[in-house]
């Protein structure tokens, strides 16, 4: 394992303030609608998670909310971005469906020339995390087996299909986070995945920081890291040490309100992968 800190990189993220959120329906099992948001702190959270990636010097770009669409505020769900290529998500629930058209006209507008619009149903970045080798995709609660094959075919990276098998982690990127793009490394929670797909993570990435059940469940995976700086909640106490030990320097970032909605840092970053 590593001791000294890693070098990171200058990062390009897509995000949405969280001017119209709220917990109105639910679609996942952290959703109550009975549980009140306190949209101002909701905002400032967001904010913060913002002000420190520009500090850190990534550049954030932001996509205009729109009051029907109180979950556009987790940006990385509406697309999946690698060497410039746009994978524009198909939602798996109509209350989300607006949020690709929403993504498609920023995407248009801001000249991005290589989009595809699915055939499959996929919930972007919260279902398909990149590394360096190999696209990761998430199946089971959201995103449709036949979008990894069209991942796949559009992108001209390998795409590995994993399999979740418990609802709290609905998507990829809330049990499943890429540490290192550059060196395949990832931390994850195995119980998250079903015996099969904890068996191939073991064999792709047998050095990878396995996440204990109570920081899974504290959102720590649904986290952001830029090769060094690891964003995630600050609950997630039991990933700090692991993290620093490995060379990484983790900055806790309460997004409290927002796990109201099932997400944290990393549903609230899309990463435009140029």
């Amino acid at each position: 394992m590593r001791s000294s800190l890693r070098d990171s990189s200058p990062r390009h993220y897509l995000m949405c303030p969280p001017t119209h959120f709220g917990v109105t329906y639910s679609i996942n099992p952290w959703m109550d609608p009975a549980k009140p948001v306190d949209l101002p702190l909701a905002m400032n959270q967001w904010k913060d998670l913002r002000n420190r990636y520009r500090a850190l010097g990534h550049t954030v770009e932001l996509l205009e909310p729109r009051s029907d669409l109180p979950d556009m505020v987790f940006a990385a769900n509406g697309a999946t971005v690698v060497d410039g290529r746009v994978l524009l998500a198909r939602f798996a629930h109509r209350e989300r469906a607006g949020e690709a058209a929403a993504h498609l006209d920023w995407f248009r507008t801001n000249g991005w020339a290589t989009i595809h619009e699915p055939s499959h149903i996929n919930e972007g970045e919260g279902d398909f995390a990149v590394t360096a080798s190999w696209v990761l995709a998430g199946r089971g609660f959201r995103s449709s087996p036949l979008s990894h094959g069209e991942a796949q075919e559009f992108f001209g990276r390998p795409v590995i299909g994993l399999d979740l098998v418990d609802p709290r982690y609905y998507h990829l990127d809330t049990a499943l986070c890429v540490l290192d793009d550059a060196a395949d490394e990832i931390m994850y929670y195995p119980d998250a995945f079903s015996p099969g797909s904890r068996a191939a993570l073991r064999r792709i990435f047998p050095g990878a920081l396995i996440a204990r059940e109570a920081d899974a469940a504290a959102f720590g995976l649904n986290a952001v890291s830029d090769g060094r700086h690891v964003l995630l909640p600050p609950a997630a106490v039991g990933l700090y040490g692991p993290l620093r030990e490995r060379g990484y320097e983790p900055i806790g970032v309460d997004l409290g309100e927002l796990l109201k909605g099932g997400g944290s840092v990393k549903c609230c970053t899309q990463e435009l992968r140029r």
